[in-house]
């Protein structure tokens, strides 16, 4: 039965003290608030204990839950706000890692004719990293913005509830960063 529910009935049951359902909210949620918050902070370790925080304030904070916004909205504002405290605090030492590390199978490092040439995935792989890494350098808020917006695809309201801005201000933001963005990957066109 609980599987049928949305989110908001599962966090209202959570809100009742039904134990299962919060674990059906994290077995849904944790990897997307674990790769938000990777392309936040850089670091895979460090955005896994993140996620811990966002969810066990999301567990504190069930009997004071109310659903005037979706479920998404309300936990990606608290991954958001837990990834900028923690670059602001510098709590964590920032560390890029690579997201697709070096593979020891055989069967890899193979190539068939269908696959791409080895120099053709080693220049997909150097323009990912180069677009990874415009997105970082990008200001917190203006990086939060836009991977929400791009990489879990939440709508302007979603970001703005999210981010406690207007939604025009979320609009200026993702304006601006894309714009950043397309000046300093202009040479990959």
């Amino acid at each position: 039965m609980a599987a049928t529910l949305d989110d908001t009935e599962l966090m209202a049951r959570v809100k009742q003290g039904h134990e299962p359902s919060f674990g059906i909210l994290l077995k849904k949620h944790r990897a997307p608030v674990v790769h938000f918050l990777y392309r936040m902070v850089q670091n895979a370790a460090i955005a896994e204990e993140l996620a811990q925080e966002v969810f066990l304030r999301v567990y504190r904070a069930r009997a004071t839950y109310e659903p005037a916004a979706k479920f998404t909205t309300w936990l990606f504002r608290i991954a958001t706000r837990i990834a900028l405290n923690s670059i602001r605090d510098g709590k964590y030492e920032r560390m890029e890692e690579p997201l697709d590390g070096p593979s020891d199978n055989a069967a890899a490092r193979q190539v068939s004719d269908t696959r791409p040439t080895v120099e053709a995935v080693m220049v997909k792989q150097a323009r990912l990293e180069e677009v990874r890494r415009a997105v970082a350098a990008l200001p917190e808020k203006q990086r939060a913005a836009v991977l929400m917006h791009k990489y879990q695809e939440m709508e302007y309201t979603q970001i703005a509830k999210a981010l406690n801005c207007s939604e025009s201000a979320v609009k200026s933001l993702l304006f601006r960063a894309y714009e950043t963005l397309r000046a300093r990957l202009a040479h990959m066109a």
